[in-house]
């Protein structure tokens, strides 16, 4: 496109100048344009306004090159796995019986933040449970996004108690609907992480793993917090968690269940969900463009304006 850049110059002095008869295109306003022959009207050309048609040429060249901007490259997943986090929000996880004294729903957030970061390839959600569940993030490779949302989460969003068959129900019909969308039949692993009991929901939680099991999602369950102790006012901790039913919804579907007393029990569990699942699409690259040919082509546009009005009598 740059060796466009003299054609008017080489058109100027190669061709004669346009005849008046026998033009193809009425112009109502001709007749205010006919002031002077063209050959004419290019000598008396003010050298401001020559200069102005070149500047409009090279603007006009410059968008016709198309200029981009690359970003720096960013990862982008092949579509691996689909993976769904379903995070317990009841008031129960604001307990503070894990290390460092940071509640559970504090130390889920940094360890499952974690994990999430790792799961290149994959496409990733997040369900938030309590008395009801809901979607907060739905299935993406954009991990950021769903690592921020999980982030933001905040005790009691959903509900004080604990709804585990319906949060399971909700990822089943989640997963559904993106098979019919997007035609994808890859693995499916919903992980249930929870620090109680199921005491709320429409749904029973054995139940909707049987319906799990049928819909071939696999459901890897973690009970969390800190372990029972008997004290003076009797057993404090993790008093209400439910393991069996736990245990029972991880083996009706093909999963595993996981005990996390504490934040490195946390990360164990995991690296050990990491290595039973481990991501199944390679990572790849991308380098986003940004296009700004509309910078000069407005440009010109502009400055066409002055070098057209000025072709009258009044500006010879």
């Amino acid at each position: 496109m740059l060796l466009c850049l003299p054609l008017p110059w080489l058109l100027a002095r190669a061709l004669p100048p346009a005849r008046p008869q026998g033009v193809a295109l009425f112009l109502p306003f001709a007749a205010a344009l006919a002031g002077a022959a063209p050959a004419a009207a290019i000598r008396q050309m003010p050298r401001w306004r020559k200069w102005l048609f070149a500047l409009v040429w090279l603007l006009l060249v410059l968008a016709a090159i198309r200029p981009q901007w690359l970003g720096d490259p960013e990862a982008i997943a092949a579509t691996g796995r689909r993976l769904l986090l379903a995070v317990d929000v009841s008031g129960s996880m604001a307990s503070q019986d894990m290390a460092g004294g940071a509640t559970r729903l504090q130390v889920v957030q940094k360890v499952a933040g974690d994990f999430i970061r790792r799961r290149h390839g994959d496409q990733v959600g997040l369900i938030l449970f309590g008395t009801r569940p809901y979607l907060q993030a739905p299935l993406t490779p954009d991990l950021d996004t769903v690592g921020q949302f999980l982030n933001e989460a905040m005790i009691g969003v959903a509900g004080t108690q604990t709804a585990i068959g319906d949060a399971i129900g909700l990822a089943i019909k989640r997963l559904k609907q993106d098979s019919i969308r997007s035609g994808h039949q890859g693995d499916t692993v919903l992980i249930l992480l929870t620090d109680g009991s199921s005491n709320a929901g429409a749904m029973p939680p054995l139940e909707a793993a049987r319906m799990a099991a049928q819909a071939g999602l696999r459901i890897y369950t973690i009970g969390v917090g800190g372990a029972a102790q008997d004290g003076f006012f009797g057993v404090s901790g993790n008093s209400d968690l439910d393991e069996d039913t736990l245990q029972s919804i991880a083996k009706i579907t093909g999963g595993e269940y996981f005990r996390a007393t504490d934040a490195a029990d946390l990360e164990r569990v995991y690296g050990r969900i990491d290595q039973l699942e481990p991501s199944a699409a390679r990572q790849q690259w991308v380098r986003p463009r940004d296009e700004w040919f509309a910078w000069p082509l407005g440009l010109a546009l502009l400055l066409s304006l002055p070098a057209v009005l000025g072709s009258g009598r009044a500006w010879r």
